[in-house]
């Protein structure tokens, strides 16, 4: 006999609560199900209402190379030195959780946001993790090359454009391992910046796109005849047939640099600068070095992408890399990782919820592993999938909320373990996408997701 899970009715029920269901409730608890299971639906139905007055949309703040859970997050003041580490310790404004002392701001605004502590997988290369981490699939031979869309790409296939030329799918700088298109096809790479806007050093700007016919960014002048002078550039080449001529990816990105809301949302220059200096700046930074701490000047990417999803993309990836902290690590986070994080974290949490975006916006903090229990002799922590932690932030999702725990090493999940799959389960939830529809590779049908289920404790 067939659940009654499976039933139209109780799948009704479940997406549509209302109080007849909770009549109901009383005769589906005699078959297994409970009011529990009704409460969870409706609050799970309720955020997607909050959030419908609005597209919703998603910042991936990826930490690359993978941040120590127990130096941020996820502390252990318990524990041994070679595994508690160099760092103390700090109270939140959520009784009984604490943060790594370097992170004030952080514990100050911490019933904004929330954690899961529980992550884990298998893979300890970044590549690999990356992999997982995007796509919720394994990796190929090859860990840099994609076989599997990215969550960006199949938000580009299944949501789209909310604003007319503006992308659905934004990489800021450049790609990433996992973070490609794959059978998708190259319409749904992501759209990268490729300039940074963490290079105070020269005024940000997209780059030149090859254009048809010899016409170039160039031919039309500066910076500002450039702007005053892309309607009418357009004009020509429509006329020419030369824009129609172009192939499907390279008009997007045309339609891009040749829109009027696309170069204000790109344009940091518009931005006041009490709001850069809030995220954090750095007025000279060499994009092929790192500074003095160890790591880059990323706080304006993160600006960037508040921008972004203002004027209308559905997700922004933003890469802050490296992470990677193996040799002097604690010297790194305490001389530049975790100061600038803890204040351009913030700053996006409270930008966003001043601008009234929080609520559509699901902010995802993540790296692709976390690091060795154990400090290593160079003063720093070695990869480590084992556990790991991520921050989550708007979308529906409750401020103040922890969960699952890991043990008292920090070396694997001790309670409620979740995996990378429902983290972007959860995500695609916010969105709105359905995870068990599946595109084709190769005439097999591949499912948006292998595995995962929502957390729903977040919500």
């Amino acid at each position: 006999m067939p659940s009654h899970r499976s039933c139209p009715e109780f799948r009704r029920t479940i997406q549509h609560p209302d109080r007849r269901s909770f009549v109901k409730a009383g005769m589906l608890g005699a078959t297994g199900l409970g009011l529990a299971d009704l409460f969870r639906s409706e609050a799970l139905a309720s955020t997607t209402t909050a959030t419908a007055k609005r597209p919703t949309s998603v910042i991936i703040l990826w930490m690359r190379g993978g941040p120590a859970h127990q130096d941020t997050w996820d502390p252990k003041p318990d524990a041994a030195v070679e595994y508690r580490g160099e760092f103390g310790t700090i109270p939140s404004t959520v009784p009984g959780v604490r943060l790594c002392d370097l992170l004030p701001m952080s514990a100050k605004m911490m019933h904004k946001w929330s954690m899961v502590r529980s992550l884990h997988h298998h893979e300890a290369g970044h590549s690999a993790g990356d992999q997982i981490c995007f796509t919720g699939y394994n990796s190929g031979p090859s860990p840099d090359e994609n076989i599997h869309p990215s969550c960006g790409s199949i938000v580009s296939k299944q949501l789209g454009h909310t604003v007319p030329h503006m992308p659905a799918y934004v990489m800021i700088p450049r790609m990433l391992p996992g973070a490609g298109s794959a059978y998708l096809g190259v319409a749904h790479r992501p759209f990268e910046t490729q300039a940074d806007p963490a290079n105070m050093a020269v005024p940000f700007k997209v780059p030149n796109f090859t254009l048809p016919a010899g016409i170039t960014m160039e031919r039309v002048g500066d910076r500002k005849g450039l702007l005053g002078s892309f309607d009418a550039v357009r004009r020509d080449i429509d006329a020419t047939g030369q824009y129609e001529a172009m192939d499907r990816y390279q008009k997007k990105a045309w339609d891009v640099v040749t829109s009027a809301a696309a170069r204000d949302a790109f344009d940091l220059d518009k931005e006041p600068m009490s709001i850069r200096e809030r995220y954090g700046i750095m007025p000279a930074f060499d994009p092929g070095a790192l500074n003095r701490c160890g790591c880059p000047a990323w706080s304006q990417r993160i600006l960037l992408a508040r921008r972004l999803v203002e004027a209308g993309v559905r997700l922004v990836t933003v890469d802050l890399r490296w992470w990677d902290t193996h040799v002097k690590g604690f010297e790194s986070l305490k001389l530049g990782f975790l100061d600038r994080w803890d204040r351009a974290y913030t700053a996006l949490i409270e930008d966003l919820e001043s601008r009234g975006l929080l609520e559509s916006t699901l902010v995802l903090a993540w790296g692709e592993f976390g690091r060795t229990p154990r400090v290593n002799n160079d003063a720093g922590r070695d990869h480590y999938p084992g556990v790991f932690s991520a921050a989550l932030a708007g979308g529906g999702i409750k401020g103040g909320t922890v969960v699952g725990e890991s043990d008292e090493k920090a070396a694997f999940p001790k309670t409620n373990p979740k995996s990378p799959q429902d983290v972007l389960a959860t995500v695609y939830h916010h969105l709105g996408i359905d995870t068990k529809t599946e595109y084709f590779n190769n005439g097999r049908p591949i499912p948006v997701l292998p595995s995962g289920k929502v957390i729903e404790e977040l919500f």
